[in-house]
């Protein structure tokens, strides 16, 4: 009996462990589908938040300025710089490699359900919705 309960532990580690292999992290840097933002994405408080890091266009055309929040509907938020503006935090565990939560949108100043899926070793599924209404997109891994 003692070796069949040892063969059950040696089964079972080995199985929990390839679960656990097959979680992926979605620490590090992503490119969104457009191209047009790197977001970086760590851990933060028992999930993942994430923040933009870079822009295809930093300056703001109109003004010469560093590019700011400007479509955030709060006039004092509106004034806030895009690099380093959270678009989630808090998001947690939903799943092996998901999270869910709230993402703010810079296109539109709302902020939307959300879920956080990777995909494979360098995709990540970036999916927020209004209602039944849901859309989303693909981000790639950055710097690899």
């Amino acid at each position: 009996m003692t070796s069949r309960f040892a063969a059950l532990i040696v089964i079972l580690t080995a199985l929990l462990g390839a679960t656990a292999a097959h979680a992926q992290s979605a620490d590090g840097t992503w490119l969104t589908q457009a191209g047009d933002a790197r977001v970086k994405i760590s851990k933060c408080g028992g999930g993942i938040c994430g923040h933009i890091v870079w822009l295809r266009e930093p300056m703001d055309t109109n003004t010469g300025q560093p590019a700011t929040d400007s479509k955030n509907p709060n006039p004092a938020l509106a004034k806030r710089p895009m690099i380093g503006l959270a678009l989630f935090s808090g998001m947690q565990p939903a799943g092996p490699s998901k999270w869910s939560g709230q993402i703010y949108n810079a296109d539109d100043g709302n902020t939307y359900a959300s879920s956080v899926s990777v995909t494979g070793a360098d995709s990540l599924r970036v999916e927020g919705c209004v209602g039944a209404l849901c859309g989303g997109e693909t981000w790639t891994r950055a710097g690899r």
